[in-house]
């Protein structure tokens, strides 16, 4: 058992990253995750740790940052809110191209835009579809709680180091700035400089070896034939991706006629609105994505054979719904209930759009 606290959720994704052995942080301020930011530096890890803790001159500065500490073979992370994740993007494919891992945090805000700094989930065909150019994945975990923004620190890194690929972690303003009680994994120590041989030494620039023949990091091929080729086994890695790293919850779908797929703050909200939706009289279950993609699209196949529609609840116009649309394959009918501009329904309203959309549809 670790430490118990109570902790907002971008405090403590500063302290996961600590705690994990995280060997750098490089980001700029944006609300609603500046906190991350600041309670590292309030931490002083490199005190402790030798975690470098760095405020680059823009976005744009601290993904490519990334990228060389990444390169290195070192576990690199940086935060970000929409607007500042827009100017990663061109970053993040470079860092796709190269099969580096690294992790990023977006605590999404409402837009398009500037727009707010209330929570939104408008980020999703961004982050889960590329969001840069090129066919590039990220693997995207959707925490909807405190302590999943702490355990999906450690296992962003594990996924990212497995499949050397860029992990983000898909939060928003809501979970971002609320506050839970959360258990605090053990300090791990940093990796040596020989432990990172073992781990990444076939690819990262760990300096000159007779053993071995020189490592490039870079994402340029002009060869037409080998790109190709690159672009097949990055296809084949996200396949490989699909079929072994599908996370999900479900909630009462056993017995249920309809089902409510969410993610993030948006399920949360889905969990009440399933309790009034069954007073009611209605068999209500919850599917929940914790990975984005990976999309648990057999999950949601499979309940399409039993269950008479769904309701997709997020904090945006209408991103995942499509996601839904495609497992399900026309079965059964599946709409969209979502607010935006900041504001957070509440579970009646969901409940309501169940009853108008889907059960009277």
């Amino acid at each position: 058992m670790g430490e118990l606290k109570l902790m907002k959720g971008n405090e403590v994704i500063a302290e996961a990253a600590i705690r994990c052995g995280c060997d750098g942080y490089f980001g700029y301020p944006i609300t609603p995750q500046s906190e991350v930011m600041e309670t590292l530096m309030n931490s002083r890890p490199w005190e402790t740790t030798g975690m470098v803790v760095l405020q680059a001159e823009s976005e744009t500065a601290s993904i490519n940052m990334l990228y060389g500490g990444a390169g290195s073979g070192k576990k690199v992370m940086t935060s970000s809110s929409s607007p500042g994740i827009s100017l990663m993007t061109e970053g993040l494919s470079y860092l796709a191209g190269a099969e580096l891992p690294c992790l990023i945090l977006n605590v999404q805000r409402g837009g398009p835009g500037l727009g707010t700094i209330q929570p939104s989930q408008a980020d999703y065909f961004q982050c889960v579809k590329g969001g840069g150019h090129g066919d590039y994945k990220l693997i995207v975990l959707a925490p909807s709680s405190v302590q999943e923004m702490h355990d999906f620190v450690e296992l962003g890194f594990e996924l990212a180091f497995k499949y050397r690929n860029p992990a983000l972690i898909l939060s928003d303003g809501a979970i971002g700035q609320m506050m839970e009680k959360v258990n605090l994994a053990p300090q791990k120590p940093r990796w040596t400089d020989e432990e990172i041989q073992e781990i990444s030494g076939s690819w990262a620039t760990t300096g000159k070896s007779k053993d071995r023949k020189q490592n490039i990091v870079t994402s340029l091929e002009l060869d037409s034939e080998q790109m190709e080729q690159n672009n097949l086994k990055f296809q084949a890695k996200y396949k490989e991706i699909q079929e072994n790293e599908v996370r999900y919850e479900e909630i009462d779908c056993e017995d249920a006629d309809y089902i409510f797929v969410a993610f993030g703050s948006s399920a949360r909200i889905c969990q009440k609105s399933m309790q009034i939706a069954r007073d009611k009289g209605y068999k209500v279950g919850l599917l929940r994505p914790i990975t984005l993609f990976p999309f648990p699209t057999k999950q949601i196949a499979a309940l399409a054979d039993k269950v008479k529609g769904f309701l997709t609840v997020e904090l945006n116009a209408g991103q995942m719904v499509e996601d839904v649309r495609l497992a399900v394959n026309g079965k059964k009918p599946v709409e969209h209930f979502g607010r935006m501009g900041g504001i957070i329904p509440s579970p009646s309203e969901v409940v309501t759009a169940l009853e108008q959309k889907v059960i009277g549809g």
